[in-house]
């Protein structure tokens, strides 16, 4: 096709906001229970409701009725909110947060823990089935006078209300996991300041009739060792993940003790901010794994040796990998393909899609793929990124013209981006963006060493690296330097904000519930984060000075160029007053800038009107910050000190 000259940013695109906002379903957990295959949607159409699915001889089916929305608020960030035992399906509501019982398909739900004295003060998620079916075994949170307390709980699943406690005292507990026996129980705990990924503990106790028969011992572990995901083979090995070594690693426990069943320079393991992740998995032939080398995910068999399967896919979401008899199902996205439920028969090979995030298709003249790029950066470091260009086959830009460049911060800081199709970085590439998303020190996917650059360093080292990685795109021209802008949500917020304080590389930012201010951000935070910063920037309030020194509200003054702010307004984890202070700051130097706040959202936006509303305003934003007219009929935001 013929192409347009036309500046870039104005490009028309078929990567619309009403695309990422009808057609973006969240696919969050999976399973594989009798021939079936089973999954967690989140709905932006319905609200964010989540619901589980099935696909069965065939037949795709809902389980979820209306009025029910399958959702755990434990640590907040929640996951592990179903499971299914003997055709029986249990799930975490997200209203009341009782556990239900659902015995199939059509079936009302039914549920199974008590009625907590204050909404949603007790909280259940990431639990199993006994094997003789007479009792869950899952973590549960309580909120009592103003305490959080976290324990190990087993439940009986006859609907009698029966909960006995397990393990109690410590901090945080995950994947409590019943030996294929009954008679151990496996599970995790670990106390502040740790954060899963420093250092947890692997304990084993007796179990029998919903009670520990013992004292639990620690078997792996310790406050400078993570441990990952224990999970029983068949023949009643514990395994586990460690990152003992520098990097996750895959473990077996016998009676010589821990013994590494694959050790290489590879992450098998990934940061625990959500329950039950599932890296690995035993089939037919032998253990089913995921792991991330080089930026890139792979699947692969572990028979003996290491066998990647030959996929179509670089990316497994939040790994789920899920496996019965010769069955596996995961979640995973191609550089082409968005992310979707896939299906495996790992003897014939045969592949199938049970479920796509993005029914409607992006024609693949317009994707563009990931480029894998490493630069230097701060102390003679190298750092990581996934650079995009622009693509549309409809268009070019003006001759000697660069395309704006969006530098992305993800959040975590712990997380890891990879190269499956993205619909929200196409939504900017197709219209004449480049984008560069950033795997600054901290990251995982690169080992323990490069995941604890960020320790003490936040808000240094992740801007520098973005930074770095702007000016070594702006270098090898592929980046207009004065057009240049940083975006981020969550803790990739935070960067953002850092980023347009301390640095003078941007142009433009854009921070979705970002923390402005970390002194406020220690003294109202929940629970499982409440020393997460202890790590990140020093102990509070003995490093209090330091937090000042890094936090952009008190440096507002420092900011230069314009700012578009995003905020839930219920959001528990970044308040609305975070974003509102850095607006007041904004404000009172003058700067343009415009704040969107969205009723009814909590820490990322699940709505579809919000999603859609959200993109819109961003592009009207740059189209008036960076002089281009965007090809979008947009509805116009208010900007204020623009003159």
């Amino acid at each position: 096709m013929p192409q347009r000259v036309a500046p870039y940013g104005s490009w028309t695109s078929p990567v619309t906001a009403e695309l990422l906002a009808a057609g973006g379903i969240g696919l969050d957990q999976v399973a594989v229970h009798g021939g079936a295959v089973l999954w967690e949607e989140a709905r932006p159409a319905e609200g964010g409701r989540a619901v589980v699915m099935s696909l069965e001889r065939g037949e795709r089916l809902q389980w979820t009725p209306d009025g029910f929305n399958v959702r755990t608020l434990v640590h907040e960030y929640g996951g592990g909110a179903f499971w299914v035992h003997a055709g029986s399906l249990y799930f975490c509501n997200f209203d009341d947060q009782r556990i239900y019982r659902q015995d199939g398909p059509g079936a009302p739900p039914v549920p199974i823990t008590p009625a907590p004295a204050q909404p949603r003060a007790l909280r259940y998620a990431d639990g199993r089935v006994t094997p003789d079916g007479r009792f869950i075994v899952c973590v549960r949170e309580r909120h009592e006078g103003g305490e959080v307390i976290n324990d190990v709980v087993a439940v009986a699943t006859d609907g009698s209300g029966e909960v006995a406690v397990l393990a109690a005292g410590n901090d945080f507990y995950a994947a409590p996991r019943p030996s294929p026996d009954g008679a151990r129980l496996a599970f995790l705990t670990w106390n502040h300041p740790n954060m899963p990924w420093d250092g947890t503990e692997l304990c084993v106790a007796g179990f029998a009739d919903g009670r520990l028969t013992g004292s639990a011992r620690v078997v792996a572990g310790g406050s400078s060792e993570s441990i990952f995901q224990p999970s029983w083979s068949p023949d009643g090995t514990l395994h586990f993940v460690s990152d003992r070594s520098g990097w996750w690693n895959l473990y077996a426990l016998g009676d010589g003790g821990a013994r590494a069943l694959c050790a290489m320079d590879a992450e098998f393991g990934t940061p625990h901010w959500r329950f039950d992740p599932s890296t690995y998995d035993f089939c037919d032939t032998g253990i089913l794994c995921w792991y991330t080398a080089d930026g890139t995910d792979h699947l692969a068999l572990l028979e003996g040796g290491l066998r990647d399967q030959k996929l179509p896919y670089n990316e497994v979401r939040y790994p789920q990998v899920r496996a019965e008899g010769s069955k596996a199902a995961f979640i995973a996205a191609g550089p082409t393909e968005p992310p979707g439920v896939r299906l495996l028969d790992l003897i014939s090979g045969e592949l199938r899609t049970v479920r796509t995030s993005f029914e409607a298709g992006i024609d693949d003249d317009y994707i563009s793929v990931a480029e894998p790029i490493a630069f230097p950066t701060a102390a003679g470091h190298e750092a990581h990124a996934l650079f995009y260009r622009p693509r549309n086959p409809g268009y070019a830009g003006p001759p000697g013209a660069r395309p704006p460049l969006l530098v992305m911060a993800h959040g975590g800081p712990t997380s890891q981006v990879t190269g499956g199709l993205s619909p929200p970085i196409q939504f900017w590439t197709t219209r004449g963006f480049a984008v560069v998303d950033v795997n600054y020190g901290g990251s995982s996917g690169y080992g323990r060493a490069y995941r604890e650059r960020l320790r003490h360093n936040w808000g240094v080292v992740d801007v520098q690296d973005c930074a770095a990685a702007a000016r070594f795109l702006i270098e090898r021209g592929d980046a207009d330097p004065a057009r240049i802008a940083i975006r981020g949500g969550s803790a990739g917020g935070y960067t953002t904000l850092c980023s347009l304080a301390f640095t003078d590389v941007y142009a433009a930012g854009a921070s979705y519930y970002g923390l402005g201010d970390l002194g406020a951000f220690v003294s109202i935070t929940h629970k499982f984060e409440s020393h997460y910063l202890d790590g990140l920037v020093g102990p509070w309030p003995e490093a209090a000075e330091t937090y000042r020194e890094r936090s952009a509200v008190p440096h507002a003054g420092r900011i230069s160029c314009p700012v578009i702010l995003f905020q839930g307004l219920e959001d528990a984890i970044v308040p609305p007053a975070q974003a509102e202070q850095v607006v007041e700051a904004l404000d009172a130097k003058g700067l343009p800038y415009a704040y969107i706040a969205f009723e009814g959202e909590q820490h990322g936006f699940r709505r579809a009107d919000s999603i859609r509303r959200a993109a819109e305003a961003e592009l009207y934003f740059y189209g008036r910050i960076f002089g281009f007219e965007p090809a979008d009929d947009l509805p116009a935001i208010d900007i204020r000190n623009l003159g």
